[in-house]
């Protein structure tokens, strides 16, 4: 760094992305500060100036405003989220703490400006509850105010509340390199010498078939709402007492049915109770039993209708909602220890030299460890399933292990072990478990119904008994090894190959349905609203069409007997696509126009190059690849559009627990924040 530096840069994006490299540039100013002349070429004379460019509101950003509803929850426990790395090895911060160090002063000391909302719910949240996404708005809005407060000498922070439509090169910076010219939508043109993407969730261009589904709805004077944040939508607009189709049951179709449902005025009660609210009857239940979660209910739930529900008509690939979590002391299961697909093991891939293939060298040691989490929970709790389970125990556990004479079968080997020690209906259908309806057909939407709800509430009791199902805790071995696989595409990649055909081409969704679903307790209203009629199914692998004799939307399975279901509106229950090459920024549109980004392209097996979803990067810090291949020096990435690099990009960062494990993945955003940060510092 110069001794009489300027330095001079722009934070695209102002949500918790942003806000980490944020917190990096000021708790690292604040050692060069502190250290004075000891810091090589560090004058105390030198200055940073950060812009931060954002039409949303800074620390919240897009997704987490605090003004939207409170039924939309947080897919995390109030232990997990932060944007405070707690890692040792980086500079401390200058301010802030965890979500949930910050829940717990908030509800000894609150801030005088909390609404009363905020108030009401930081009473009754606990440290393995599942906050609103509006709180944890709050928490971002209110840790970016920590920290400008404690701003070191030297710093000046700008926000402009608008959209940055350009960057483009300039001339040369105070270091000798390329500045950049930031162009806003409100006619502002900024000079800086780096420029940080951290660009969040974007809207982006619908699909052929949408934009057939949209037009068609024009003419027909239809109502489709496609793929979207859900806080961005005018759910008003949805008639009620007429049918609704809604395609996509992942985490955002709860999202959907409780603004179609709850926001509507309708109530959840526990059966048996006269009527007293759901809610409060969760709330009663002693702390980690509870709240939003089924654990520790002791009747089902039923829904009291307002009258002012739409009829939901849910369908999906799979015809049912993701799995449920599972009742838990933190966020992995502690009964989990991986003895395969170590952070150890995948090591030893870099040391030789090895880029790992997915279904060739890292699935199998998941698979190892996801088998011995099912059988191990099944012998010590259900006895009668398993014969001889001490010996079947030492058996199939020598047949797993990698490096046994008989590794190369290894899977022929635990089969048979299987079937002559396990109960037929004990055996575990890893890849079924994501597709519970598979293989069936069903004479009516009636028994349709009839077979989901009976899913959902089998799924909704595994999760209460935790640690001790064993279906619960193979996904938890799932689970973990998800962390484990985050730093290994981190790390050193896999091949192009295994990225296209294996992580992404199958287990992906097959892991995200088994691992990243909703808190139990949405399960149980689902299983509710079904009975008391609001929520019916289509069925799997359905079909969407409009058709043009009714002029209505049109569903149908092929697993399900009858005529298809049609509506005068259909609700896209998707977030926008996460894909630089169809995403609708006009920043992000220009860079790719002008040569500074680009995709990345990934050959699969067949030596054909794919388009990957995120941009062309080189750590570290990340730093995009322009059109002619060279590195755009001064621009750097971090968050969403590094899923080409990283996988699993979009969730927090995760808080330190008092126990369980520690993997490197669960902070990385944070350290990836750090680099940046000493990049733009020249550290």
């Amino acid at each position: 760094m110069g001794t009489t530096q300027s330095i001079r840069t722009a934070l695209i994006g102002a949500g918790p992305r942003g806000t980490s490299v944020l917190e990096r540039l000021l708790a690292h100013w604040s050692r060069l500060k502190t250290q004075g002349g000891s810091a090589s070429g560090f004058h105390p004379s030198a200055t940073l100036h950060i812009h931060v460019i954002d039409p949303y509101p800074p620390g919240p950003g897009h997704v987490w405003q605090p003004g939207q509803s409170r039924l939309y929850l947080m897919n995390t426990q109030s232990f997990y989220p932060t944007v405070i790395p707690e890692d040792p090895e980086l500079v401390p911060p200058v301010a802030g703490r965890t979500f949930d160090h910050w829940r717990t002063r908030q509800q000894e000391q609150p801030l005088a400006g909390l609404t009363a909302d905020e108030r009401a719910e930081l009473a009754a949240l606990g440290s393995r509850d599942f906050p609103s996404r509006a709180l944890y708005g709050r928490y971002l809005s209110s840790t970016l105010q920590d920290l400008l407060a404690a701003s070191p000498d030297g710093v000046t922070v700008d926000f402009h509340r608008t959209t940055a439509t350009a960057a483009r090169r300039a001339g040369k910076g105070a270091a000798g390199e390329g500045t950049f010219d930031v162009d806003l939508a409100d006619g502002g043109r900024l000079t800086v010498d780096s420029v940080v993407l951290a660009l969040g969730h974007l809207e982006s261009r619908l699909n052929a078939e949408q934009r057939e589904l949209q037009s068609g709805a024009g003419r027909l004077k239809l109502l489709y709402l496609p793929p979207a944040a859900p806080a961005d939508v005018d759910w008003s607009a949805v008639p009620a007492g007429q049918p609704v189709l809604v395609r996509g049951m992942g985490l955002n179709f709860f999202d959907v049915m409780g603004q179609l449902t709850e926001g509507r005025g309708g109530k959840f009660v526990e059966a048996g109770t006269g009527g007293r609210d759901a809610a409060a009857a969760v709330a009663a239940l002693p702390p980690g039993g509870s709240a939003r979660t089924a654990a520790g209910r002791k009747s089902e739930l039923e829904y009291v209708p307002s009258g002012d529900e739409p009829l939901i008509i849910a369908a999906s690939r799979r015809g049912t909602p993701y799995r449920a979590k599972a009742n838990l002391s933190g966020y992995y299961a502690s009964a989990i220890t991986l003895r395969y697909l170590t952070e150890s093991a995948v090591e030893r891939f870099a040391a030789t030299g090895i880029v790992p293939g997915f279904d060739h060298d890292l699935w199998p040691l998941l698979h190892r460890d996801t088998l011995w989490a099912y059988y191990s929970t099944l012998a010590g709790t259900e006895p009668g399933s398993v014969t001889d389970s001490d010996g079947f125990l030492a058996s199939l556990q020598d047949a797993l292990h990698p490096h046994a004479h008989s590794a190369a079968n290894w899977e022929d080997e635990a089969r048979t072990l299987i079937a002559a020690h396990v109960r037929p209906d004990c055996r575990l259908d890893l890849l079924g478990l994501a597709a519970p309806l598979a293989g069936c057909s069903f004479a009516s939407r009636e028994d349709l119904d009839a077979a989901v709800v009976d899913y959902l509430l089998d799924d909704a009791r595994r999760s209460a008994l935790g640690e001790s199902d064993p279906v619960k805790m193979a996904i938890g071995a799932l689970h973990h090894g998800r962390a484990v696989l985050k730093s290994v595409v981190a790390d050193g990649g896999i091949t192009d190959e295994s990225w296209v055909a294996g992580l992404r081409g199958w287990f992906e969704s097959f892991v995200e349905g088994l691992a990243s679903g909703p808190p139990a307790l949405r399960a149980e209203q689902l299983a509710a609203l079904a009975r008391a009629g609001v929520v019916s199914f289509v069925g799997p692998d359905p079909k969407f069409w409009l058709d043009r004799k009714t002029g209505l939307f049109s569903a149908a399975s092929p697993w399900v007997r009858g005529e298809a279901v049609q509506a005068r509106s259909m609700i896209e229950a998707l977030a926008p696509a996460n894909r630089v090459g169809v995403n609708v920024s006009p920043l992000l549109e220009q860079l790719l126009a002008d040569g500074l980004v680009r995709a990345r392209l990934m050959m699969t097996a067949e030596g054909v190059p794919v388009e990957t979803t995120g941009l062309d990067v080189r750590p570290h810090p990340y730093r995009p690849v322009g059109a002619n291949g060279s590195v755009t020096e001064g621009m750097y990435v971090l968050g969403l559009q590094l899923s080409a690099a990283q996988w699993g990009t979009a969730i927090a960062a995760e808080a330190r627990q008092q126990s369980g494990p520690v993997y490197r993945s669960g902070q990385r955003t944070l350290r990836d924040a750090d680099e940046i940060a000493r990049g733009i510092l020249g550290l």
